[in-house]
């Protein structure tokens, strides 16, 4: 059972966000939830919680990432990981971290960080051995 209901990100282009999230999520298992054209995006992984939501700001002013801040998803493989890195690349991504070990968190703690095109930095982290 999650202890997290949803998270919500910032978004200024609905339509790359869901090309881009269709995509880079989709590698890791997430589907896009079926809803209404004018409704925010939202993906789960199984039907499951927490749903990710991408929303443009209530406030009108524009969408930005919060320095520090990431959320990061689990990858059943390494493989996964890699092709999350690939994906976001290829759909106007940012690279913060290519993928491989990071034994600082564990000897099997293999992750990769990117920026979407909105600058919300995302993690993909597969802890499975080899």
């Amino acid at each position: 059972m999650s202890v997290l209901s949803h998270i919500t990100l910032g978004t200024n282009d609905k339509d790359r966000s869901i090309r881009f999230y269709d995509s880079v999520l989709g590698v890791l298992g997430f589907a896009r939830l079926p809803r209404p054209p004018e409704k925010a995006p939202a993906y789960e992984k199984n039907g499951e919680l927490p749903t990710l939501f991408l929303y443009p700001p209530d406030d009108g002013r524009p969408a930005t990432w919060g320095n520090g801040t990431h959320v990061a998803f689990l990858a059943d493989t390494r493989d996964q990981v890699d092709q999350f890195h690939a994906q976001a690349l290829r759909l106007g991504g940012m690279s913060e971290g290519q993928p491989g070990l990071c034994r600082h968190y564990g000897p099997n703690y293999y992750a990769a960080y990117v920026r979407d095109p909105d600058g919300n930095k995302l993690q993909a982290v597969c802890k499975a051995e080899g």
